[in-house]
């Protein structure tokens, strides 16, 4: 007998039967160890003792018929990636769309998005598929401080990494590091993946637009496209939209904004998470509402279900609400009124979507403030215009936010390039309601630009 043993799905569901005729939670503390119980439900494997434990508990004594005897699938190397893992729900129809893609003419995939939308998850999800035409796989993500990201030290790394010899001279010229790089990128099936591009991209008060530090990168992609033919593919995740990447070789490259997840992949990432979701539960009319506020956003709804998972909640969605509901409900409200009431805006709404417990403040705000901070440093106007913005509760015509910046003395220019920023940098939504074309905040976002609208001077 192994050390560790894992469940099947058919048996997961046979101690969910059972789980419901007790009237058990999912995270009952009868169970067992809650660590040992998130990872049941998501049928990785765990000491033979433990997974006993939790058949017996629940009454089913040929603990056996549980198990999953088959053996692991190659996708265990899923543990070097930095977001995919078995709680991965959803986007099954986007991901057949993008693997068809990249296996036909597109040599560069740009996965856009805010900040935890899941854009690193479901480019490693895209390796998955991609892995066994392309085995030859690497992960760049830039932000690891430890390392220099500018082309030539990147382009060194990967070269030697593949086993390619780079002498002195070739590390002091640039150009040939580029040859020697697009050549072998050409000639072999490498799989690519480049995270966090955005952070070697710099924006500028002029233009506005998010333009590459290191103008090789420049040189890199455009020779990358308009070679005559390239074997391998590179994924790429970004906040910005990099502008220099050439369009008229636009056959060759191909980007894809993420929303959030739906409400049935809300419902499905709590389930797999170890929350109770089933149609009776009282749990779910909670969840939806905590879904429904966060818009999907991936990150924040792992973070929230970590919290429940764990002391003190122990998977009571009940006691959760009853603690932090208030900070669901003002954004309720906030909305409703402005469907109901006509209050579209006002600057006193207290929104904390990003900071009402310590796990959010930590996960979640500190990254969108990464985001603010980036833009407050590149493009001046386009910070203040998002803060002005967010007194919006919802859509509006984008002269509403522009009128926003007539009292910073910014003329027409300048404020449609600062609009175009938020655009690129995916902070303003484009929505189309009863014919008309509006703008508008994620709830997220919205919630960090309320506090930072407190101290803009």
């Amino acid at each position: 007998m192994a050390a560790t043993i894992r469940a099947s799905q058919q048996g997961i569901e046979i101690v969910n039967q059972a789980r419901r005729r007790k009237g058990w939670n999912k995270q009952a503390a009868i169970w067992g160890e809650k660590h040992n119980l998130k990872r049941f439900w998501r049928s990785i494997p765990i000491d033979r003792d433990a997974f006993v434990g939790i058949c017996k508990a629940v009454g089913i004594e040929d603990w056996e018929e549980i198990v999953d005897n088959s053996p692991l699938s190659n996708t265990n190397s899923r543990a070097e990636f930095f977001a995919y893992d078995d709680a991965w729900v959803g986007r099954e129809q986007l991901v057949t769309k993008l693997t068809e893609k990249v296996q036909s003419s597109c040599r560069l995939l740009i996965l856009l998005g805010i900040t935890g939308i899941g854009k690193t998850a479901l480019a490693e999800r895209l390796v998955v598929e991609l892995q066994p035409e392309w085995a030859k796989f690497h992960q760049e993500n830039f932000e690891n401080e430890q390392q220099t990201s500018d082309f030539a030290s990147v382009a060194t790394r990967w070269l030697e990494k593949w086993g390619e010899p780079i002498t002195p001279e070739d590390r002091k010229d640039t150009n040939r590091l580029l040859n020697l790089l697009v050549k072998r990128l050409r000639e072999n099936r490498y799989l690519v993946l480049i995270d966090s591009l955005e952070l070697i991209l710099e924006g500028n008060e002029e233009e506005g637009w998010n333009d590459f530090k290191d103008e090789w990168w420049v040189r890199f992609f455009e020779s990358l496209l308009a070679a005559e033919s390239c074997q391998s593919r590179i994924l790429l995740t970004s906040q910005d939209l990099p502008e220099q990447i050439p369009a008229r070789y636009k056959n060759f490259w191909d980007c894809t904004v993420l929303s959030g997840l739906t409400e049935p992949e809300r419902l499905e990432l709590f389930d797999k998470t170890g929350l109770e979701v089933d149609t009776d539960s009282p749990n779910t009319p909670y969840l939806k509402r905590i879904g429904g506020a966060y818009e999907g956003h991936p990150l924040a709804l792992r973070v929230i279900s970590g919290e429940i998972c764990s002391k003190p909640f122990y998977g009571n969605v009940v006691v959760y609400w009853n603690k932090y509901g208030h900070e669901i409900e003002e954004v309720e409200k906030a909305i409703e009124e402005a469907k109901t009431k006509g209050i579209t805006a006002s600057a006193d709404d207290q929104w904390q979507l990003d900071r009402y417990t310590r796990e959010l403040r930590k996960n979640v705000r500190h990254r969108l403030e990464k985001t603010f901070g980036r833009l407050k440093r590149d493009v001046l106007n386009a910070y203040r215009l998002l803060c002005e913005a967010s007194v919006y509760r919802c859509p509006v015509p984008e002269e509403f936010w522009l009128s926003h910046l007539e009292d910073w003395d910014c003329n027409e220019d300048q404020q449609e390039t600062a609009l175009e920023v938020l655009r690129n940098r995916h902070l303003a939504e484009e929505v189309v309601e009863d014919d008309q074309f509006l703008l508008r905040q994620h709830n997220l976002i919205r919630s960090v630009a309320l506090e930072h609208l407190k101290q803009l001077d």
